[in-house]
């Protein structure tokens, strides 16, 4: 089992990074609140967005570490997995305050907004209930995934296999002046001979 998972380690970090992320964005524009209003207007849907504004860039910062994890070698990997991580904690706790707390401010702006009306204490008294879906839930699922991805990342960042030979850089082959034939091999070669 830890053989296969070592093996599988960038293919399974990154399908969790990813996976995280595109929950993230997905439960952004779903409902994660509904308001039961006292006043007798209509319920009010608040999306993932409006309770948590940082929810949609967030996740894309997921997605974009996805396409960067792939891509850089042994050292940035680490960083980048531990910016991962940092991000699926932040989004963890922010996240669990909105589901275990249904806080006034993250509804407070999409109510503001459906009655002209501001301030806590005015806010406060026009709702009589509000409830979560499950959307947050899912966002949280999101956050675990991408604190594991980020953490496999860190323990297997050495062992994954580098990139295709076409895109590392050909060594140069003369040090003395460069005639205009040798230039055009050198471009040929994939190497800049201006450098």
């Amino acid at each position: 089992m830890i053989a296969l998972l070592t093996r599988r380690a960038k293919s399974i970090s990154l399908l969790l990074i990813l996976l995280a992320g595109g929950i993230g964005i997905l439960s952004s524009t779903q409902t994660w609140l509904m308001v039961t209003r006292a006043d007798g207007g209509e319920a009010l849907d608040v999306a993932g967005n409006a309770a948590l504004p940082v929810l949609a860039p967030l996740s894309l910062t997921a997605l974009a570490l996805t396409a960067a994890l792939a891509l850089v070698g042994p050292v940035m990997r680490r960083v980048f997995a531990v910016i991962a991580m940092a991000v699926g904690v932040l989004m963890f706790v922010l996240t669990a305050r909105i589901v275990l707390q249904l806080p006034l401010d993250a509804v407070a702006p999409a109510l503001t907004k459906a009655t002209g009306l501001a301030g806590d204490a005015t806010l406060s008294g026009v709702i009589a209930q509000v409830t979560a879906t499950a959307w947050p839930w899912a966002a949280l699922a999101g956050w675990i995934l991408l604190v594991l991805g980020g953490l496999l990342v860190v323990i297997t960042a050495g062992r994954w296999r580098g990139g295709s030979r076409r895109y590392r850089t050909a060594p140069t082959r003369h040090d003395g002046p460069v005639d205009a034939v040798e230039s055009w091999d050198d471009l040929s070669h994939g190497t800049d001979p201006t450098r």
